[in-house]
């Protein structure tokens, strides 16, 4: 078995898909908010989607957790891998959380 050099395979970005001017026109929410809408609908689905991935992993590292503590789990590396996925998650989301608080600040801090 070989194994190509990381270098050999040229890396393309994945196409996003094109939008049309109907896509992008501009609604209002129930917020009274004004914001673009179209197929990604948006920031705050956006971060209601990563957050629902993050609970997904914390519940999948969850069940096997379970599972090893049953004896039911064959694979010990899935338990790694699945609190390794929910750990990174978790720790991104802070992140993520502590950089919109500090820009918050920032712009809150700024003069009029």
């Amino acid at each position: 078995m070989s194994i190509a050099p990381i270098g050999a395979t040229p890396f393309t970005m994945p196409a996003l898909p094109a939008t049309s001017a109907a896509d992008a026109t501009d609604a209002t929410d129930a917020t009274g908010a004004t914001g673009a809408t179209g197929a990604t609908g948006g920031f705050g689905n956006a971060l209601v989607d990563a957050l629902d991935g993050v609970e997904q992993a914390q519940d999948n590292a969850d069940q096997v957790a379970s599972l090893a503590a049953t004896g039911d789990l064959t694979n010990v590396h899935d338990l790694t891998i699945a609190t390794t996925e929910a750990e990174l998650a978790t720790s991104l989301t802070t992140a993520v959380r502590d950089k919109a608080v500090a820009a918050f600040n920032a712009i809150m801090s700024m003069p009029v």
